[in-house]
């Protein structure tokens, strides 16, 4: 079925704008989120390791958050980047199937990491008691190996039903990387059964990690309303609302790109896809982790140790 991949094995990727004087103020802007989304979320991977303190099941899903954020905008800022600055915007059959596959591959991780959080939350606030027997070592590892897993094989669906088709004529990607529905704008095969599989796919991915992370806060907001204190209903619930900030923004962005049909697909998917590759990423350290009191004492111990 890939017959006309060899005849013409490139692509051409139109970017964000093709506006000339838009191109170095956004290389600049771009470059600066993507330094901030490495220093921001490899710092807290580091700190993590050598924070003993930190050594806990929330701040271990948080580090392979942080590892998924700093893969996939590595996926996608430095070939973006080059294309702002160069005037070729070439990317070979193989360079764009692999951006898709690993981009794929890290966004459908954090759907499932951002539940295992939610759900390690609601565990913590829910039932302290139970927590260390319930959320334990090896649970956390379970976890976070069916989020690759499921994420893995996702990868492997969503490319081949993108890929799969005979390309012909141009193949001009209308956006600024190998994404599932411009790709899938260039087959000239019949590519309503790929798209619905995509669809179905992505909806499972969404909407099942998506309930587990509603049904999860449903329960923290019961058990922080009943408490007595209003010091620890101010703690939990300070927690909680940074964790749902950061999961409104990726799963609202989401939601808007993928879970709509591919003829309403427009320029403005180029504006939502800039928010869950370039910005979310560089968000999400800030949002986990400065807000928090253990995070803050971490850092002050490694400064004092320095």
């Amino acid at each position: 079925a890939m017959g006309g991949n060899n005849t013409q094995p490139k692509f051409i990727l139109l970017g964000i704008t093709d506006t000339p004087w838009a191109q170095a103020p956004l290389f600049g802007l771009f470059l600066l989120i993507y330094i901030i989304t490495l220093a921001g979320n490899v710092g807290l991977m580091v700190l993590v390791w050598v924070a003993p303190s930190l050594h806990t099941p929330m701040y271990f899903f948080l580090t392979h958050f942080s590892l998924a954020d700093v893969c996939y905008s590595t996926v996608i800022s430095p070939k973006m980047l080059t294309d702002l600055l160069s005037g070729s915007k070439t990317i070979s059959w193989a360079g764009c199937v692999t951006q898709f596959h690993l981009f794929a591959l890290f966004v459908t991780a954090e759907c499932h990491l951002l539940a295992a959080m939610a759900y390690d939350r609601h565990v913590a606030i829910c039932h302290p008691l139970l927590y260390v027997t319930v959320v334990s070592p090896r649970a956390c590892w379970l976890l976070v190996a069916w989020s690759y897993l499921v994420a893995s094989l996702s990868a492997l669906v969503y490319t081949s039903c993108t890929f799969g088709g005979s390309f012909c004529g141009r193949h001009q990607v209308d956006h600024f990387f190998c994404d599932a529905s411009p790709v899938l704008r260039l087959v000239c095969s019949d590519t309503r059964g790929s798209e619905a599989a995509v669809f179905a796919l992505a909806t499972a991915n969404g909407l099942g990690t998506s309930v587990v992370i509603l049904l999860s806060y449903g329960r923290i907001l019961h058990a922080i309303l009943g408490m007595r204190s209003a010091p620890s209903r101010a703690r939990a619930f300070r927690t909680c609302a940074s964790h749902l900030v950061s999961v409104s923004v990726f799963y609202g962005t989401l939601f808007f790109m993928y879970l709509q049909p591919a003829s309403r697909h427009g320029s403005r998917d180029k504006v939502a896809s800039v928010f869950y590759t370039v910005v979310s990423p560089m968000l999400n350290p800030f949002i986990y982790s400065l807000r928090n009191k253990e995070v803050k004492a971490a850092l002050g111990k490694c400064g004092r140790r320095m």
